[in-house]
């Protein structure tokens, strides 16, 4: 099982925090990623953050072409300028997608402490269900969110998946498996990118700039 990662795409409806440009895609790229998800069945997309380009691009293509995803909103920012808002996320599950968590901001901390735990990994998808109208039960984590005590507590909460970044065991994972690692999206994309990462080769090398593909 192979999980792309998208953040933004299209032109941003707001100011992008620094780097993130290194994840936004045009509305082409996006189409060629379905073109080749839709081929072959051992794939999943998920999203990140919780863009409007969620809903305004991607869901309309996705039910188009008969795919389903699942979306990580950022529950501090719905409803802010270029995010989904609560109408947003209720298209979205109405649709057949389904909705989880990446936490209530961006932050970048190694440790947390335990009030930070409680927001991220609590009262963020706590929110998200009540907006979104269904109980959030998956999780979107960084890299730098990944350790025992988090994973711990996921477990404890009922976390059904948890999405983290690429591990060293390869892009994806087993598909039942609790701990799903992904292949983040960049700007780079293209046909040859996609195709390479479903055939088992390492996307490190088939990115010109960056040096690491984890999912922010």
């Amino acid at each position: 099982m192979v999980n792309f990662t998208v953040h933004g795409i299209g032109r941003p409806q707001r100011a992008l925090d620094p780097g993130e440009d290194e994840r936004w895609i045009t509305v082409e790229q996006f189409e060629t990623l379905l073109d080749v998800v839709a081929r072959c069945p051992e794939t999943r997309l998920t999203f990140d953050d919780g863009n409007v380009s969620d809903v305004e691009v991607a869901l309309p293509r996705l039910v188009q072409r008969g795919l389903r995803a699942e979306f990580f909103p950022l529950a501090g920012r719905v409803g802010s300028r270029g995010f989904v808002d609560r109408a947003g996320l209720r298209r979205l599950i109405a649709a057949g997608m389904d909705v989880g968590s990446h936490g209530w901001d961006r932050f970048g901390t190694r440790r947390f402490e335990e009030r930070v735990l409680r927001r991220e990994l609590d009262a963020a998808p706590r929110l998200l269900g009540e907006l979104s109208g269904r109980a959030v039960c998956r999780y979107s984590l960084s890299g730098r969110r990944v350790d025992r005590r988090v994973l711990g507590r996921l477990r404890a909460a009922g976390a059904t998946r948890v999405y983290a970044g690429r591990g060293p065991g390869g892009p994806g994972g087993p598909g039942g498996a609790w701990l799903q690692h992904r292949v983040e999206v960049h700007r780079e994309l293209d046909r040859k990118w996609a195709e390479g990462v479903l055939a088992g080769r390492d996307p490190r090398r088939w990115s010109g700039r960056l040096t690491g593909l984890l999912a922010f």
